[in-house]
């Protein structure tokens, strides 16, 4: 039985209408694992963008870096250990450990109403399950969409926790992925998981 991860949001201390809350920097975090080098970049408790399979930390920062200047010009992204617990989670997955993120919060802003809504059903993919294109399509409410899902599935920030690698074409072709080493870190994750839950 695989683990779950259990991520709560930290409680406030009683709150008034004049309190100002500091809002928490974004901060990066830079890991090796067995499929490569992770990058995790969070704020709270809350994950923004997760990066996998790079083939070195500098390739991760880099990346990371360019991305994130790119939607906040100039603002700091410092690196620390973010959520050691999920980089302990997320370095299990690796392994070939079942694991289960379902707890952990994710920011899916900015989005349209659909793709939230593709990317939840996406997220609601178990471990070892695959669903396709057009399956995605049909529970996220538009059944002629399985082209659309394709890009929203590109275009995910968040992979591994919100798992864009079990969404296959139909027929038994795996269909795209748009992480580093592509197709082939597709075939491998899906080929972990299914010796994992044999």
């Amino acid at each position: 039985m695989g683990q779950r991860l259990a991520v709560r949001p930290k409680s406030r201390a009683g709150s008034s209408a004049r309190t100002t809350v500091a809002v928490q920097p974004m901060t990066l975090s830079v890991f090796s694992t067995e499929l490569g080098w992770f990058g995790l970049v969070g704020q709270g408790d809350t994950v923004q963008r997760l990066f996998l399979g790079h083939t070195s930390a500098e390739q991760v920062r880099s990346n990371a870096v360019s991305q994130f200047q790119r939607d906040n010009p100039g603002a700091p992204l410092p690196e620390e250990d973010w959520h050691p617990k999920l980089r302990r989670a997320i370095e299990d997955f690796a392994r070939g450990i079942p694991t289960d993120f379902a707890d952990v919060t994710v920011n899916l802003e900015p989005a349209t109403p659909f793709r939230k809504r593709v990317l939840r059903v996406a997220r609601a993919i178990k471990y070892g399950e695959t669903a396709t294109y057009g399956e995605v399509a049909a529970r996220a409410g538009n059944r002629n969409a399985a082209r659309a899902i394709g890009a929203v599935m590109a275009s995910n920030r968040i992979p591994i926790i919100i798992p864009c690698h079990r969404v296959v074409a139909s027929g038994g072709s795996l269909g795209g992925f748009s992480a580093p080493q592509g197709v082939d870190l597709k075939r491998r994750l899906l080929e972990m998981e299914a010796a994992a839950t044999r």
